[in-house]
């Protein structure tokens, strides 16, 4: 009776196989590891250069922007802002006599490296340049540390 209850109690032959061939080796971790690796350096690869492409072409979109409030304040007030005034002068709400306005722009922007644009009058290439030094913050430069104008 006792042989009886232990051969009841035994597992079946094929779930005894398969569990001692359960599990991941070391080595097929490893593969996997390495694969996932693989794909990482390929993607950072690809999108990094495009971040760069990406901060250009907002700057110039930025520069745009700002270029039309300032026509916008040349039309109100027969004049671009002063070098003292600054870009700052196209978020104050006030039309050229005094009167409450919507402003020029609500905020002006920094550049995509975090620093403000920059705006001189008169200008070397127009009435006014509106410019960022791009990626190195220095003037002149090449590729994304290039300078980044309205005369662009």
């Amino acid at each position: 009776m006792m042989t009886r209850m232990m051969q009841g109690l035994r597992r079946p032959q094929g779930l005894r196989r398969l569990h001692a061939e359960a599990g991941v080796t070391l080595v097929e971790m490893m593969v996997v590891i390495v694969i996932i690796g693989l794909v990482t350096a390929i993607v950072v690869i690809n999108v990094l250069p495009s971040q760069d492409t990406a901060r250009v072409e907002k700057a110039r979109a930025d520069l745009r922007v700002i270029e039309q409030a300032l026509e916008l304040y040349r039309l109100d007030n027969s004049r671009y802002p002063a070098m003292e005034e600054g870009l700052e002068a196209l978020t104050r709400a006030a039309g050229p006599d005094g009167a409450a306005r919507e402003a020029y722009i609500r905020r002006l922007p920094n550049d995509p490296w975090g620093r403000a644009y920059l705006y001189v009058i008169p200008g070397a290439n127009g009435p006014f340049d509106l410019f960022s030094y791009g990626a190195d913050g220095r003037e002149g430069g090449q590729g994304v540390d290039a300078d980044i104008g309205n005369w662009q």
